[in-house]
């Protein structure tokens, strides 16, 4: 029993490096640094929007050095902005997420005073990065905070694809869908986004809040961090540990119950040790849903097909840290999580059926956190197999 313990633990911990290898290689603030190069001579003010928004914002403050003169930062709370009160030229605003209220609508009013004032020479810089469809927002006339709520609300609870969920959001803002980039007319600048979105698409990320203007802009646009590049650092990490990989090509969406059906079946028959997924899942939520996320659900759904079976494992992640309105990351399942679920009276089929995986994966000491990563791309699924 103490050799399997031994193994188990060592399967444990070698999944959470492969894990940290990949949030590392997007890590909003490095990739920002990199992707700006050495300090510049000429003036530039910048935006940071969304879940990275705080790391990304250090990384230009890095890249930038002097020649930064204003920085306006909106992000939600504990999210890592925090490094960044009381910096001068630096103003930070905390704002509302995954749905918006009052807070999201003066950081829009901000935003747009704020970019307002800017003189008209210089580059602007913008940092975007998932979870600005509900931190800022300027709805079109006649549109209420009612309305916002209610459509972001209806969309995670029946589990609508994010594009979709995006783009109605997009309709009914006057600077999401190329709104804000048109308001900027012919000023220069640029543009870093951390995707979390399928495709990559500026049009989707945020809603679109630097999506190309309708009649065109003078604004360059670069993706400088997604799920594709977190998942081949996985698969770099596993190869230097002299294991076989496979990363699977695509992204993957749709239902997570599914998704864990399909994973645990590629990882139990293939001859690759690590499998590495990226994506997101969705789960239709009941009226009362318990406690939990997307990836605590797909993770739950895993255990139960991976029962028994002593050399397989899988960990399931929200690369921000964050799985649904909890403050776990995801989960790390293996064949004996179940026996512990049970064994503690828990019935796990009905903690799925509850959107209750959450408090199951707690009983068994599955879950993990990770506190704030700097980055958001989405979700990362990692399988193991090796001998026991």
């Amino acid at each position: 029993m103490a050799e399997r313990a031994t193994a188990g633990e060592a399967r444990r911990e070698l999944l959470i490096e492969l894990c940290r290898a990949g949030l590392a290689r997007v890590e909003g603030r490095t990739c920002v640094r990199e992707a700006l190069g050495s300090t510049a001579s000429e003036p530039h003010w910048a935006v940071a929007i969304g879940k990275a928004a705080g790391a990304m914002a250090l990384g230009s403050r890095d890249a930038l050095g002097f020649a930064l003169e204003r920085t306006l930062v909106i992000s939600p709370a504990g999210y890592g902005a925090e490094a960044l009160h009381g910096v001068p030229g630096v103003e930070v605003l905390e704002s509302a997420h995954p749905l918006p209220d009052e807070r999201s609508l003066r950081a829009g009013e901000r935003l747009l005073t704020w970019l307002d004032a800017l003189p008209a020479t210089g580059c602007l810089l913008f940092l975007i990065s998932g979870g600005a469809s509900a931190l800022v927002e300027v709805p079109k006339p006649g549109v209420t905070l009612e309305q916002l709520v209610r459509l972001s609300r209806q969309g995670m609870a029946s589990g609508r694809d994010i594009v979709a969920l995006n783009a109605e959001r997009a309709r009914v803002s006057q600077i999401k869908g190329g709104g804000l980039a048109a308001r900027l007319g012919d000023r220069r600048g640029r543009v870093l986004f951390i995707s979390d979105v399928p495709g990559d698409d500026p049009a989707v990320i945020g809603s679109g809040i630097l999506a190309p203007a309708p009649r065109g802009d003078r604004l360059q646009r670069e993706v400088i961090a997604s799920i594709d590049r977190a998942s081949e650092a996985v698969a770099e990490a596993a190869r230097e540990r002299g294991l076989t990989a496979h990363r699977a090509p695509g992204r993957f969406a749709g239902d997570a119950r599914r998704l864990a059906t399909q994973f645990t079946h590629e990882l139990a028959l293939g001859d690759v040790q690590v499998r590495i997924w990226g994506g997101e899942s969705t789960v239709q939520l009941p009226p009362h849903p318990g406690r939990g996320g997307r990836n605590q659900h797909l993770a739950l759904a895993a255990a139960r097909l991976i029962a028994g079976y002593a050399n397989l494992a899988l960990l399931a992640v929200g690369t921000d840290g964050v799985d649904g309105p909890t403050e776990d990351a995801g989960a790390l399942v293996d064949g004996e999580t179940c026996g512990r679920i049970a064994a503690l009276g828990i019935d796990a089929d009905e903690a799925l059926r509850c959107a209750d995986a959450g408090t199951a994966l707690a009983a068994a000491g599955a879950l993990l956190r990770t506190g704030p990563t700097g980055t958001n791309v989405a979700d990362l699924v990692i399988g193991l197999k090796r001998a026991p």
